[in-house]
Formats: structure tokens, sequence, C-alpha cells
């Protein structure tokens, strides 16, 4: 079928120029439905454009969130962990103190029973260690490294703290058991090593000191421990023996009373029995050993506190 065509007659009244155009009708459906179909693909470019944009947004908002809630639990862990490093380093500064006299007696028992107690370990970091933080610093990429990196250091300080805690509590455990305090409150009339036994009159070793003091007076654990014995000896009469771990040992004896009875547990200071004459013994007082290992150590060696009066 034809395609129908229209003359279009413009008329200039001034000059009465007459101009006309057939137009075919085709092209101008054409044009008219082009010009009324272009805002609506242009509007429904931009809707889905917008919607395009809208959802990688949202999208990017989501993956932000689960960032951000990814660094907040990192953050919360890391605050609890420096919380807790905060902690132990305020224990440890509390376990730590220790008496000076009583570390100068712990410094003059002898090597074995120190090793033994303290064991052994090295509670610094090695310089190899050191050297992969450093490279570990210098590889960081992000917040997830850093984080990482913080976690793993902050990890390695606590096991060191827990290191430093149990150097700590031997040390401490090793103070209690170090015989550091005279035993009773007298008068020393004899020292460790060779003397002239008072009984036979002959030259012998003595193994401890002689503490001469009023019948009765108390006689003190130098040092937390166990009774071990408790019983009459012929030498030492009413005779106590203390084991203190660590292989440390004191022994008293000539006592006119017991205090304790074998397998409790005593702390320094506990009056353990009382001053006598019981046993090889001229007149009330105290004798006092100490034994590291088996071998005898002399008590002066480890006494903390102000020394009896001399006779």
């Amino acid at each position: 079928m034809p395609s129908r065509r229209y003359t279009v007659v413009l008329t200039d009244r001034t000059s009465g120029v007459v101009r006309q155009f057939t137009i075919s009708a085709k092209p101008v459906l054409a044009v008219a439905c082009a010009a009324l179909t272009l805002p609506v693909l242009v509007g429904a470019g931009a809707a889905w454009k917008g919607r395009n944009d809208v959802a990688s947004v949202f999208s990017s908002y989501k993956a932000l969130q689960a960032e951000n809630t990814s660094y907040r639990q990192a953050t919360e862990s890391l605050a609890g962990q420096i919380s807790s490093l905060q902690a132990a380093v305020l224990d440890l500064g509390a376990q730590s103190a220790l008496d000076p006299t009583l570390a100068h007696a712990m410094d003059r028992l002898p090597a074995l029973v120190k090793a033994r107690a303290m064991g052994g370990g090295d509670t610094a970091a090695t310089p190899k260690s050191e050297e992969a933080y450093v490279r570990a610093l210098t590889a960081l990429t992000g917040p997830d490294d850093t984080f990482g990196l913080l976690r793993t250091l902050l990890e390695g300080l606590e096991s060191r703290l827990i290191t430093v805690r149990g150097f700590v509590e031997k040390r401490n455990a090793l103070a209690a058991a170090t015989p550091s305090i005279w035993p009773a409150n007298g008068w020393l009339t004899s020292t460790m090593g060779t003397r002239q036994d008072p009984v036979p009159g002959a030259a012998d070793f003595h193994a401890g000191l002689d503490i001469a003091a009023e019948q009765g007076q108390p006689v003190y654990a130098t040092a937390a421990g166990t009774v071990t014995l408790a019983e009459y000896h012929n030498a030492y009469g009413n005779f106590i023996v203390l084991d203190h771990g660590f292989g440390l040992q004191t022994r008293y004896g000539h006592l006119s009373a017991f205090g304790v009875s074998k397998g409790q547990t005593v702390q320094r200071g506990d009056i353990i029995g009382r001053v006598g004459a019981t046993g090889k013994a001229t007149g009330p007082h105290l004798h006092y050993e100490v034994l590291a290992n088996g071998r005898l150590v002399n008590p002066l060696e480890l006494l903390t506190q102000q020394r009896p009066r001399d006779r």
C-alpha cells in the first residue's frame, strides 16, 4: 500500500511568496514516535543506572558494615588482651616484691639448691624472633595485617609473662623455704666449726649453732616446711626436723617440749617447740642446724634478723 503524502503550504503575507512542501506520512510518524520514545528510553536508562548505582552502594555499605564489625571485634579482642596484660603486669609487680635481706639470704644458698628451685628456661626473646617481627612490620599491607601482627605480639607477650610469673612463683617458693630468721631469742654460745666439746672436753666438730635461753622459751620455724621428725634422740634430746623442699632441711635439738607433730605443715615464725636441756646438754639451750642437699650449711650465712646477744 503506497504511503500517504501530505503537502504543507507556507505563504509570506508581505511578499506573497508561497512555498510548498510534500511530506511522506511514514517519516513524520517515525520522527514523532522517536520524539515520544526517546524521553522514555532516557528515563528508563537513568532509572536502570540509578538502580545499579544504589545496589552497588548498598553492596559497598554491607561490605563496610561487615569489615567494621570485624575490626570492632578485633579491637575488642586486642583491648581484652591489653587489659589482661596490664593485670598480669600488676600481679607480677605485687608478687615480685621481696625483702632485700631475704633476697640476700637466698643468694647465699648453694648453687645446686637454687638450680633445683628455679629450673631452666630463657624468658628473653631470641634475636631471630625479633627479626621476624621487624620483617612482618615491613610487610604490612592493610588493617587486617596490622591487627594480626598486634594480636601475635600480644599473645607472645602473654606467653612470656606466664613464663616470668612461673619464675617469680618459683623464686617466692624458694624465699619461703630459705631458713632466714633466728630460731630462738637468747645468747649465741657456740657457732659452727671445730670447738672443745663441753661434755667430754675433747675437740670435736660442732654442726650448728647453740643459742642459750631460759627454759621454756619458744623455738621458731626458720622457714616454711613440713615436720618430718618430732621425737627423742639420744644426743639431741627432744628433736625436730623440718623439710623445706629444694633439698633444704633444718634441725632443732634439746627441746623441753614439742609444739608440732610429724607431718604437720608450718610457716616461717611458727612456734614448733620450747627451749630445754634434754639429751646431751649442760644447760637450757637450742641446738640449730641447716642442711642443703644433705650437707651442712653455716646458719649464720642465712640469718637476716638481728643476732642474739653474745654471752
